[in-house]
């Protein structure tokens, strides 16, 4: 009897951790970096939630959490099905780029049995839903959007290039969050606690983070003065017309180049900061081990 009160409390609790988890992602998804013009856009890594839950219940868990939150994106994206007549292509549209694509995410968890570090499986689930999810996007772009956002001929070249334009920042803040919580909480806890770090390691992690940050930073707000410049806004026909620039200081390439620089500029001063912080630890901790052994020498 208690075994079984025992049970249903457990899963009380990993329901209640599930809605909530839910609720969050799509909050996140709410909080667009990027809006691409034809669908599509870079949140704030809205699928962690949904992976964390996969990554700390299981597969079964993981999966029905991203069901749930998948629906809530289909209702949050009604309005993309006016765009369709027949009943096949609003089928289409519902499976691939809603009830697919999000729920893979429920699948972030299964390499917590295979790789042993938290941080690591972590990002590979994330890069495994994310190349599923970009998988979706793509036949449904190839398929049922030819003709409309996408042209209908080189539809899946087209599709490819697109649905890149914005799956591959979203999954590069994914990634990067997945491996900073994965590096600072412990999520195999039945309640996750904080890793304990060294002073030194925990700068050298917040310098990893900042030069991670910045450049998620870097490449969003080129994709947004990029992008629209490859897609014709009548046609959809990717004819990078928008390329041709007669000068280039007057051109959206100069703020596209200053951001690169300014971004790469910082990083590396980061980067050499990180570098400097792991050599004053390496030669402290070898002071700190020279001094123990001649305190055992002592001793002796």
């Amino acid at each position: 009897m208690r075994e079984k009160r025992n049970a249903t409390l457990q899963n009380t609790k990993r329901l209640v951790e599930s809605a909530l988890m839910v609720a969050v992602a799509t909050a996140l998804s709410l909080f667009t970096v990027v809006q691409m013009p034809y669908g599509g856009s870079v949140t704030v890594a809205s699928m962690l939630p949904i992976l964390l839950i996969a990554y700390r219940h299981g597969l079964g868990w993981g999966l029905g959490t991203g069901v749930v939150y998948a629906v809530l994106q289909q209702l949050l994206g009604l309005s993309n099905l006016s765009y369709f007549t027949t009943w096949q292509s609003i089928v289409a549209i519902i499976l691939l780029d809603y009830l697919l694509a999000f729920t893979v995410a429920g699948l972030g968890g299964v390499f917590r049995q295979v790789i042993k570090q938290q941080n690591w499986a972590l990002v590979c689930g994330a890069l495994l839903a994310s190349v599923l999810r970009y998988a979706c996007h793509v036949i449904s772009g190839a398929t049922v959007w030819a003709g409309l956002s996408i042209p209908t001929q080189a539809a899946l070249l087209y599709s490819f290039g697109y649905n890149a334009t914005y799956m591959i920042p979203e999954t590069i803040v994914l990634v990067l969050a997945a491996f900073y919580l994965g590096s600072v909480l412990d999520f195999r806890r039945e309640q996750p606690v904080r890793m304990s770090l060294e002073h030194g390691n925990r700068l050298s992690s917040g310098l990893t983070a900042a030069v991670a940050a910045l450049g998620v930073i870097v490449a969003a707000v080129d994709v947004v003065l990029i992008a629209p410049h490859m897609q014709n806004a009548e046609s959809g026909a990717f004819d990078f017309s928008g390329f041709a620039v007669e000068s280039f200081v007057d051109s959206f390439w100069l703020p596209v180049v200053i951001v690169t620089v300014i971004g790469v500029a910082t990083a590396l001063g980061l980067l050499i900061a990180k570098k400097r912080l792991s050599a004053q630890s390496a030669t402290a901790d070898g002071g700190n081990a020279l001094e123990i052994a001649s305190e055992l020498d002592k001793d002796a």
